[in-house]
């Protein structure tokens, strides 16, 4: 193999690049070497010389990475590749994806452009890099020109190579983030430790969100006993580093729960993900933590567009624009959807100040539109300061919030060639079934797939069949808010599935 022949298109993942970098699981050859991210350091400089018109000499680029064991291998490799080109790099050491970004737009630092190894909730074999500029994270289309760039192979390297300097850059991130919740707190009696008498437990699943215990929280006055798994480990020994997956969940609310504490956060492993559990050990996730976020939101911003994914609940929208006063827009699955979105809005006279998804990517207006979730986390913190001193809990700003009482997400596999024409072939001939169905109706202004409003009193609840973004596959999500609503929809949406070929049906979904 060559950098010529190499299949480049291959580690692009939508707007990052992922790859296998460590050998280890079985049928998963590596193809993310050392070799390989040098040359993707090169190819960066290069693609950001062209688009900043500037000489790769005079460029800094920041690269930071999560807590996996491939990193420090991976970070001098795309470092040599930058300096070999002229290019002068920061190495930050383990950051999160945030900060990196933050890097390109704080004063004495104010990087050309930034770059975040990790794969975010992925497996321990896995890694990936992020790329940044002043604008925000680089798109779709930026990765293939990059990816380009290194196909060609047309680098000139320099007759003297750049430097590199270490920075600490994640307590310069984390300052900036003390001295925010002590603003918006403005506490009368604690200003300098506005977290003062709160119990707060941290979980970074030993990824790379350790720093927000020790470097936010304590200097806030907060008591983090009881945080865990705080040390970096890219074996991700004790759960998955994911705000989505059900064993991390438990494990914080497990914890807030035998803590007494009053909050608890959980971080996913590059910190551009969050999620947090109450004083009850309930979780607030998905749903319920944008409805949270909304709630605070909306009170700065009345009126504002809150834009999320696809599959948020038909009770979310309720609380948002009957409780709040707000404008719920549901747009597309892949947390860059959802935050261009809600840039266009804005560039169109629609004030959108919140784009988030379920998964527990959110991003604002007030922050770059940046989706960071010790950002996201920092914004609550300062609303349970607030809450303590009015003696409330921060929970009764979403006790209207209307859940459903089941819902389930199956994956239906595509087993046709191209998958892409199967599955939205499938989508219209469900759209032409469910037009047939007496108590089910089509939901207008839907931007993915077809999400279809089941008003049968066994039914009472709703559910979307989309065509996944990158795998052939049909996720379908059904919610109801009545028991056994769940089953009832899809028992009539398996008479649909099973009339159709190429489809593999979950057992989930299939009657007992």
């Amino acid at each position: 193999m060559t950098p010529t022949t190499f299949n480049w298109p291959q580690l692009q993942n939508g707007s990052d690049i992922r790859g296998v970098a460590l050998e280890g699981v079985e049928g998963e050859a590596v193809n993310l070497t050392p070799d390989i991210t040098k040359i993707l350091g090169m190819a960066f400089v290069c693609w950001l010389s062209q688009n900043l018109n500037k000489p790769v000499g005079e460029l800094t680029v920041a690269i930071g990475r999560d807590s996996r064991i491939s990193g420090p291998t991976l970070m001098a490799a795309v470092l040599a590749g930058i300096t070999e080109m002229g290019g002068n790099g920061y190495n930050f050491g383990l950051a999160s994806t945030p900060a990196m970004f933050k890097s390109t737009v704080t004063d004495g630092f104010n990087c050309d452009g930034a770059i975040m190894l990790t794969a975010s909730h992925l497996p321990f074999n896995r890694n990936g890099l992020k790329f940044f500029t002043a604008q925000g994270g680089l798109g779709k289309t930026d990765i293939t020109q990059i990816l380009s760039l290194a196909a060609e192979h047309k680098f000139d390297v320099a007759a003297k190579s750049g430097q590199v300097t270490e920075h600490d850059f994640i307590s310069v991130y984390a300052a900036e983030l003390v001295n925010q919740i002590r603003s918006a707190v403005s506490h009368p009696d604690h200003y300098e430790q506005p977290l003062q008498g709160l119990h707060i437990v941290v979980d970074a699943g030993n990824g790379a969100g350790g720093f927000y215990a020790e470097q936010v929280l304590m200097p806030l006055g907060a008591d983090i006993t009881g945080s865990q798994f705080l040390d970096p480990d890219g074996t991700f020994p004790n759960h998955i580093p994911n705000p989505e997956n059900k064993a991390a969940m438990a494990a914080i609310c497990q914890a807030v729960t035998e803590q007494q504490a009053d909050f608890g956060i959980i971080f996913d492993t590059d910190v551009d993900r969050a999620a947090a559990v109450d004083h009850l050990g309930q979780d607030l996730n998905r749903n319920r933590l944008i409805a949270l976020i909304s709630a605070v939101v909306l009170r700065e911003h009345p009126g504002s567009t809150i834009v999320t994914d696809s599959i948020a609940s038909d009770g979310l929208t309720q609380f948002i624009e009957e409780e709040l006063g707000g404008i719920h827009h549901r747009f597309k699955r892949g947390y860059k959807n959802v935050i261009n979105e809600s840039i266009r809005l804005n560039q169109s006279g629609q004030e959108s100040w919140l784009a988030i998804e379920t998964s527990g990517h959110g991003a604002m207006k007030e922050n770059y539109f940046l989706d960071d979730g010790a950002y996201l986390v920092s914004k609550l913190l300062v609303e349970l300061a607030k809450s303590k001193m009015a003696g409330r809990n921060i929970t009764d700003l979403i006790a209207n919030l209307t859940e459903p009482q089941e819902s389930e997400e199956y994956r239906i596999k595509i087993l046709a060639d191209d998958f892409k024409a199967h599955g939205n072939r499938v989508i219209s001939q469900l759209e032409i079934f469910a037009a047939q169905q007496p108590d089910w109706q089509i939901v207008p202004n839907n931007y993915e797939g077809i999400r279809i409003a089941c008003n049968a009193a066994a039914e009472k609840g709703w559910f979307l069949l989309r065509l996944s973004l990158h795998d052939p596959v049909l996720p379908l999500n059904i919610e109801s808010n009545v028991a056994g609503g769940v089953a009832s929809i899809a028992t009539q949406l398996i008479l649909f599935f099973q009339a159709i070929d190429a489809l593999e049906l979950p057992s989930g979904l299939l009657p007992k």
